[in-house]
């Protein structure tokens, strides 16, 4: 994975999801319901511009790793596949609609974690160098406000 070059930043924006069925039932153990789901998840993707590194869907969860515009947080992607997802599904596989009778495919929660190429260390490293260097420069405007901290302090 590298970094991006978009109009005002660069960076990139990587997740781990893991979206669940609701009731955790075992919808994908059927192997064609699996593999629509799986075209779905593409499908969603490639139109919103998503990319996706991995997916892996097991009897009863969903695995992916996504990649993302700045432009779109974390909800607005999880609220296109859960959603596209769930009315594609139940147009390809209408006997889901009876197991699945109020009409949501997918549990109300999710799991999520960003993904990177540095840990929280690299990253605590890096503010605390930055630190030292501006610290050493604002030691003679004393410009900060009584009770204010650094990043050492903690």
């Amino acid at each position: 994975m590298e970094l991006n070059s978009f109009s005002h930043g660069y960076g990139q924006i990587t997740y781990h999801l893991v979206l669940v069925p609701k009731y955790r039932y075992n919808i994908f153990y059927n192997k064609r319901i699996k593999k629509d789901c799986e075209l779905i998840f593409n499908n969603i993707c490639n139109e919103q511009g998503y990319k996706i590194h991995a997916l892996e869907i097991v009897d009863d969860h969903v695995h992916l790793f996504v990649e993302f515009h700045p432009s779109n947080s974390l909800s607005e992607v999880v609220q296109y596949l859960k959603g596209g997802s769930s009315y594609r599904l139940f147009k390809l596989h209408p006997e889901l609609k009876k197991r699945y009778w109020g009409g949501s495919l997918w549990s109300s929660g999710k799991f999520y974690r960003s993904v990177g190429n540095v840990t929280a260390d690299t990253i605590k490293h890096y503010i605390k160098e930055s630190q030292k260097k501006s610290k050493a420069e604002s030691k003679s405007s004393k410009s900060m406000k009584p009770g204010q901290r650094i990043i050492e302090d903690f």
